[in-house]
């Protein structure tokens, strides 16, 4: 082996344990259904405390999948992992991870609320057609718009017409310049 590759394995091997030790509830523990939901419940408060004009546009939606307290880490390869609920009409009718890897000069830990609304009723049913062991990836399986207007904006939900849109929401509001391209959301058996 070559001292690159050796580095790249080091690398991958310490974010993994980063983002396992990170998360409140990483793979060997994962979320229980209640924690999920209350997660969700808070995901949505904040949204909609935080962006002006998301509750027009979370009335219109045929489905909204709310991913709270996405972990990102990274020691020059990066991972996401993160638990969330589908809600159709208020309720949650079904659970998912998000998880993706990237690679680039990052370091640290952060958590992000990741939002993506169904406008379509047949992207809803695209997305809830494919099983728990195929996944559904970004830019693959169906494409997903973030809406990146800033922190302490507002969005005019007449005017987004988009099938699916995205929003990744920190601590101080929308965040943008970021993508969601490659990221797998698998459903889980709960």
């Amino acid at each position: 082996m070559t001292l690159g590759v050796v580095r790249r394995m080091l690398s991958a091997a310490v974010t993994v344990a980063l983002v396992v030790t990170a998360s409140p509830a990483g793979p060997a523990e994962a979320r229980t259904v209640e924690q999920i939901n209350a997660g969700v419940d808070a995901a949505l408060a904040r949204f909609q405390q935080q962006v002006r004009g998301s509750t027009a546009l979370l009335a219109r939606a045929r489905g909204v999948l709310v991913f709270p307290e996405v972990i990102k880490a990274g020691a020059g390869i990066g991972g996401e992992y993160g638990e969330g609920a589908l809600r159709i009409g208020g309720r949650s009718v079904a659970y998912y991870s998000f998880a993706s890897a990237s690679v680039g000069l990052q370091f640290g830990i952060q958590k992000k609320d990741i939002i993506i609304v169904f406008l379509a009723e047949d992207a809803l049913r695209q997305f809830q057609a494919r099983g728990p062991n195929e996944g559904w990836q970004v830019g693959v399986d169906g494409s997903i718009v973030l809406v990146d207007i800033g922190a302490n904006a507002s969005i005019d939900s007449s005017k987004v017409n988009q099938p699916i849109v995205g929003f990744v929401v920190g601590q101080q509001g929308l965040m943008f310049n970021l993508t969601l391209e490659g990221s797998k959301i698998t459903k889980l058996n709960k």
